[in-house]
């Protein structure tokens, strides 16, 4: 689904779209793309900040509550603020007006390819992963603390069970991007930071002084036992 209240912008996505071969939706205001994503379910939305009625933030942050759908936000504005406030709500992924088609596109199939995959784990797997405090539970896509379950989104899901599987290694931003969200081609690593920052929220016992998702300076995140 595409949510865009420029006419012209919303048929150049939804046409580009439909020739890359997806269904595409439309809708010119958040009301009606909120109506249009609980009855017709997309499989991703793309979502433009500056809309009439609800904005871009508060769509993204109510849809984040009822469901995982890969979410990329579109935005005229180039403030850095935006974007943050943007991942926070719960966004995949961001990107500043004007931008590449083609590499929208790039993303959209991104998303979608990982959105599909039951997750990031390679076949052979154990099935659940303990390390502290914390359980996986790769079949279920469950996460517990303290025997507590974790509301965690799909994108975090992968980010700490590819990094769980792969503990003690150390991985690059833009590994993670490849790995985790699929991109072949340079994304923002700030994405990576903010879904770092909210797992770090929800399976830390002191988010600011992580034990278990830690930072390697200058290198990139591990996961340490």
């Amino acid at each position: 689904m595409v949510v865009e209240d420029d006419r012209n912008l919303l048929d150049t996505i939804s046409y580009n779209l439909k020739k890359e071969g997806y269904q595409s939706l439309t809708a010119a205001d958040g009301a009606t793309a909120l109506e249009i994503a609980r009855l017709e379910k997309p499989g991703l939305i793309i979502l433009d900040v500056m809309l009439p009625q609800i904005d871009g933030f508060e769509v993204c942050r109510i849809l984040r509550k009822e469901t995982a759908v890969p979410i990329i936000m579109l935005t005229a504005r180039t403030d850095e603020t935006d974007k943050i406030v943007g991942l926070d709500t719960g966004a995949d992924d961001y990107m500043t007006k004007p931008f590449s088609l083609r590499e929208l596109l790039a993303r959209v199939r991104a998303l979608l390819r990982r959105s599909q995959q039951s997750n990031v784990i390679t076949e052979g797997e154990k099935d659940q992963i303990n390390f502290g405090n914390i359980e996986i539970d790769l079949k279920r896509h469950r996460v517990t603390v303290d025997n507590r379950i974790m509301e965690l989104t799909a994108k975090e899901f992968d980010l700490l069970a590819f990094l769980a599987v792969n503990q003690g290694f150390v991985f690059t931003r833009e590994q993670l991007l490849e790995k985790v969200w699929g991109y072949d081609f340079a994304g923002d690593t700030r994405t990576v930071d903010v879904h770092v920052r909210w797992l770090r929220q929800k399976i830390e016992t002191d988010p600011s002084n992580p034990r278990h998702l830690v930072t390697v300076r200058g290198t990139g995140y591990k996961i340490e036992a």
